[in-house]
């Protein structure tokens, strides 16, 4: 599969410039399409492998543990993290609820790998991976067949749907069922469909909701059956951090989605708009951190956590190549994990 020139990429990125014929590997101008569609990927993208019929089927264990993205994981373990703390602020004291926080756990790392198992597929499919610049994925670098990805993926949500619903009837709160439903629904969606709204711009505001919001909150509810002050500013904070992340990861593929037809919120607001968005979104939660000290004396510590985010702010400004964004993303990853586990542990004791 054709690659693009990390620093190559980032080079057209700045310029604001189109890839070109040399950059891209295909004659300049509009890719030869998949047939008419309201979806932008499949007008512009090559064929994928998995359409051509080449892929192997031949992905390693290895390869299967690198296609569900490990370095994203933090975006599921901080929320849940965040808000048993806040739960435990809501509780009567001495009252804590293992069962029901390992089971919020579950929901949010099936829910996190899972999605990228379909997004792995969906944009494998629809040829997108034909322009990356970041390592190989499983569809569409051709290692694995589709429907074996589409069949892990839906499995992960599967596993998610099962721990929720022994969530719902530990809870009594039959109607989160329908919460449920819709975390699943927007985690195929962001990629997966005809008009996948990762595609046009929204996958931010998505993050937002479900990783942030939702996954703090409905982790402080099914505990306590309350949502406190803590944990719904806490969704605010590790929302706007899970955002960060997607930011970064959307700027390192900038001129490779363009020439895809994926329209990100960085593809649309540019890439110098898109790096200082970055910036504001993993520095505002430690304002609400500040804020939090006043109030839980530990929760100055989450502080420290600028010895890791002040670099991947630096970073994103002056990145030339991918391997640089990449960078930024791990740190920004692990910023993630340690602001909700602190913040989290601030609230607790």
């Amino acid at each position: 599969m054709q690659r693009l020139n990390p620093s190559e990429t980032l080079g057209a990125a700045a310029s604001g410039g189109q890839p070109t014929g040399k950059q891209t590997g295909k004659p300049a101008g509009k890719p030869a399409g998949t047939g008419r569609s309201g979806n932008p990927a499949k007008r512009n993208a090559p064929q994928a492998h998995g359409r051509s019929g080449s892929a192997t089927g031949s992905a390693t264990a290895g390869d299967w543990i690198s296609g569900a993205r490990l370095r994203t994981l933090p975006l599921a373990i901080a929320p849940v993290a965040l808000g048993t703390g806040a739960a435990i602020v809501a509780s009567e004291p001495g009252v804590f609820h293992p069962v029901r926080a390992l089971l919020a756990l579950i929901v949010a790392l099936c829910l996190q790998i899972g999605v990228n198992y379909a997004n792995d597929y969906s944009d494998g499919i629809r040829g997108t991976d034909a322009y990356r610049v970041g390592p190989a994925r499983l569809t569409g670098g051709g290692a694995a067949r589709p429907r074996s990805v589409l069949t892990v993926a839906l499995a992960f949500f599967a596993l998610a749907a099962l721990a929720g619903l022994v969530l719902v009837v530990l809870s009594g709160q039959w109607w989160l069922l329908l919460v449920g439903a819709a975390a699943i629904v927007a985690a195929w969606f962001y990629t997966g469909g005809k008009r996948p709204y990762g595609y046009f711009g929204l996958g931010e505001l998505f993050v937002f909701v479900f990783f942030g919001l939702v996954a703090t909150a409905g982790t402080t509810f099914v505990q306590v059956g309350t949502v406190n002050l803590e944990s719904w500013l806490g969704g605010v904070a590790i929302g706007l951090i899970a955002c960060a992340v997607l930011m970064v990861n959307n700027l390192r593929d900038i001129v490779p989605d363009k020439a895809s037809g994926k329209r990100t919120l960085a593809v649309l607001i540019g890439n110098l708009p898109g790096r200082i968005v970055f910036c504001v979104l993993l520095l505002v939660p430690f304002l609400i951190a500040a804020f939090f000290a006043l109030f839980y004396p530990l929760a100055w510590f989450v502080l420290f956590v600028l010895l890791l985010a002040l670099p991947a702010c630096l970073i994103t400004v002056t990145a030339k190549t991918a391997a640089e964004l990449i960078l930024a993303l791990k740190l920004t990853s692990f910023s993630a994990l340690l602001y909700g586990l602190l913040l989290g542990a601030a609230f607790a004791f």
